[in-house]
């Protein structure tokens, strides 16, 4: 770009600073160009990009006036208003002293060590002494010197000057050090060539309207040259975070489903969290070490189902053995943070219609248990939940939900295992390849409920397909984060950057 071409580029601050550059300081600059200092250095940096000028920061350290200090500079350091009392009196009661002076206590303190310290005052007796000449009364310290100067470049002190400021900085706000940084602008050669133009060309066209085009007031104009090659301020419009896309999308694939919506709370009865999933009250998974518990205790639902789940847990049901204890209202009452969405199927099965078979429902939310926090585990996780309620389904159609539902979120490589729950015979785990980690990461858990679990909550036991996979991971692939605790750091710098989820 030729001289004439960067001259017609520069913007209306740039050509407003640029006579001014010769000042060399920033405050200069801003009066001379009626800027304000925003303005200024985001010129420079401009200016800089064209090689106009040469910009370095310089980081100083500053001594400067504290909030005592200003009061002290203007009526005098407690140690001076002292020995303007001792001029009158050279010898006083140390109360008296303290009131006739009108210092506060801590500043008569500070003042009676500054005087003791220069060996101008003796303390005898509960008497302030003083024995120094009346030259020693009109003859400025060095720290009230080094007050008046201020603010001073810690670098640049002198010796008199750094032990005033040593003497001074035992004294409460009397000083501070900040650090502060300047600019330092040197013109280069092309920016000296430019200025020695002269050249500052008006009315140059800035912006384009709707209305400007229209009116045609553009014609016979030039306009400021700009580089469209540059790179623009990223922007980071607002989005739901990425966590709350994936639940969302996680519900539009069941709805695609055919699945209705559960909702519930996250703090639940042990009798519907466990009990009514024919989880043994001495299972090892309602201890604290598992479970959060809270310190309440609430109602039990209605005494038929209370009834019909104790008899299912102490003797089975149609032949099964039950788990052969006497099951205890009071275990059932106990509040627990829920340890899986399943709490809701249990629920949703025992107010189901059977006229209205088959059935589909699905949940999304929070979970938490008492587990060590690792890359693949947390105390806190989402859950995607589902059920279905039909006396035709089979194993194999639970099989065909589970991989439509992982296909769909972008699972190609699944694989089942055997494995047990409590509450579904026969049951399974998921597992999905993470390619990362070379290795597989479970995600589902499911079965078809026992009946033990469905003749309580329905009346007979009809076949309900169960799964609850940890959502968690699965967001894990979706957004190619290879660590469970990166999905809640919160990092407004990754947010940011983190995509739209969009299939």
């Amino acid at each position: 770009m030729d001289i004439q071409k960067l001259i017609e580029s520069l913007t209306p601050n740039e050509r407003k600073i640029l006579p001014h550059l010769e000042e060399k300081n920033l405050d200069d600059i801003c009066r001379k160009s009626n800027l304000d200092k925003v303005s200024v250095l985001r010129a420079f940096k401009y200016l800089k990009k064209k090689k106009i000028i040469s910009l370095a920061t310089e980081k100083k350290k500053i001594v400067e006036i504290g909030l005592n200090g200003a009061l002290y500079r203007k009526k005098g350091l407690p140690e001076r208003r002292l020995l303007s009392l001792l001029e009158e009196k050279r010898i006083i009661l140390i109360p008296e002293a303290q009131k006739e002076s009108k210092l506060s206590q801590d500043e008569f303190r500070a003042a009676l060590g500054a005087l003791k310290k220069k060996v101008l005052i003796e303390l005898k007796n509960g008497k302030i002494i003083f024995n120094a000449n009346k030259e020693e009364i009109s003859r400025k310290s060095l720290e009230e010197l080094f007050l008046e100067l201020l603010p001073l470049d810690l670098d640049t002190l002198s010796p008199e000057q750094q032990f005033a400021l040593k003497s001074l900085q035992n004294r409460k706000e009397l000083i501070q050090i900040q650090d502060k940084k300047t600019t330092k602008i040197e013109i280069t050669d092309l920016g000296k060539k430019i200025i020695s133009l002269k050249t500052n060309p008006e009315n140059l066209i800035e912006k384009i309207t709707p209305e400007f085009l229209k009116q045609e007031n553009w014609k016979g104009k030039k306009f400021r040259r700009y580089d469209v090659t540059s790179h623009v301020p990223a922007i980071y419009g607002g989005k739901r975070h990425f966590v709350n896309q994936s639940c969302d999308y996680a519900r539009k694939i069941w709805t695609e489903m055919g699945f209705k919506e559960m909702v519930g709370n996250m703090i639940q009865s042990s009798f519907w969290n466990f009990d009514a999933l024919f989880t043994a009250q001495d299972h090892p998974v309602r201890e604290m070490q598992d479970t959060f518990f809270l310190d309440k205790k609430t109602k039990l639902p209605e005494k038929k189902i209370v009834k019909e789940i104790k008899d299912a847990h102490e003797k089975g049901v149609k032949g099964s053995k039950g788990w052969r204890y006497l099951w205890d209202e009071e275990e059932a009452k106990k509040l627990v943070l829920r340890t899986h969405t399943t709490s809701l199927s249990s629920q949703t099965l025992s107010e189901l219609d059977l006229n209205k078979l088959p059935q589909k429902f699905f949940a999304v939310g929070k979970c938490f248990r008492n587990e060590t926090v690792d890359w693949k585990h947390g105390f806190e996780f989402n859950q995607t939940e589902g059920i279905v309620v039909d006396p035709n389904a089979n194993f194999r159609h639970l099989l065909g939900y589970l991989k439509e539902f992982a296909k769909k979120m972008g699972f190609e490589k699944v694989r089942f295992r055997p494995a047990y729950f409590p509450y579904t015979e026969p049951s399974l785990e998921g597992e999905v390849w993470n390619e990362e980690k070379k290795e597989w990461v479970e995600v589902f858990a499911a079965g078809i409920f026992r009946p033990e679990v469905t003749e309580p909550l329905l009346g007979k036991p009809i076949p309900v397909l169960a799964w609850g996979p940890g959502f968690d991971r699965i967001i894990l692939k979706i957004f190619e984060i290879n660590d469970l605790r990166e999905l809640y750091k919160n990092d407004l710098n990754k947010l940011r950057k983190m995509g739209v989820l969009m299939k």
